[in-house]
């Protein structure tokens, strides 16, 4: 190639170069993010509960109030740091199944048989080491409607920093490829604006446990009850953030 060929052609890529930085400076680029941390599980959420069928509405009802008193006192013996909350009493009357042979005139008022009478009582505690042994001697008198594990408030609010970090350093790593794709060096960057988690909302926090059905609860004696199983688990606290970045 000879010389005035050689450089025209560099003319032209210098050209080039130019016009390409050209169209990529100024450029505001809107970076989307995301960030995580994972624990081990350190508080659970025991539901326990009683239920009551008599003919005698007070009668149900004092056996529920008994039960759950007496389970309530277990409960604090077996935990002392456990946080207590009582609610969901019910009174419904029971009534005789409808004979479809022979159903009722409209003017004859149903009779209940039978009165079913109820309460819950919700288990809030961090001692897991413990929460087998409770349940069991809870169980004596009351029944586990559930058991849900996660991360308590204190422990929340300590992996907040580290959410946001990874969350930040996401952001930090996809500038920088943004930046090589664009035939940039990553320092052409500036953060214009960061926006935390805009939505407000953060995945897989706040999720209710599905309602189970109650059944009826029987004592049993305290050498026939096994301690149940629980599995505590691990949460994954999720962030999101979107940040505008312009290019030099």
């Amino acid at each position: 190639m000879s010389l005035s060929k050689s450089l025209v052609f560099a003319s032209v890529l210098l050209a080039a170069g130019a016009q390409a930085q050209s169209v990529t400076t100024g450029t505001l680029v809107v970076v989307p993010a995301f960030g995580e941390v994972t624990r081990a599980n350190d508080q659970a959420t025991l539901m326990l509960a009683v239920e009551e069928q008599d003919k005698d509405k007070n009668v149900a009802a004092s056996r529920v109030n008994a039960k759950m008193k007496q389970g309530t006192d277990i409960v604090k013996s077996s935990d002392a740091s456990a946080k207590l909350k009582t609610y969901g009493y019910y009174t419904y009357p029971v009534y005789p199944e409808d004979n479809p042979q022979r159903p009722l005139a409209a003017n004859v008022k149903r009779v209940p048989t039978a009165w079913r009478v109820g309460q819950m009582l919700e288990v809030q505690t961090t001692n897991l080491a413990s929460l087998q042994k409770t349940a069991a001697a809870a169980q004596k008198v009351l029944q586990i409607n559930g058991v849900q594990f996660g991360l308590s408030p204190a422990l929340t609010r300590q992996l907040d920093e580290e959410r946001i970090a990874a969350t930040y350093r996401n952001l930090t790593e996809r500038v920088a490829s943004i930046a090589r794709a664009m035939g940039k060096a990553p320092a052409d960057a500036i953060v214009d604006t960061v926006d935390f988690e805009g939505s407000g909302n953060y995945a897989g926090e706040g999720a209710a446990a599905a309602p189970m059905a109650m059944k009826m609860s029987r004592a049993a004696p305290a050498q026939d009850m096994a301690e149940p199983s629980f599995e505590p688990g691990e949460t994954t606290l999720n962030m999101r953030l979107v940040g505008k970045v312009k290019f030099r």
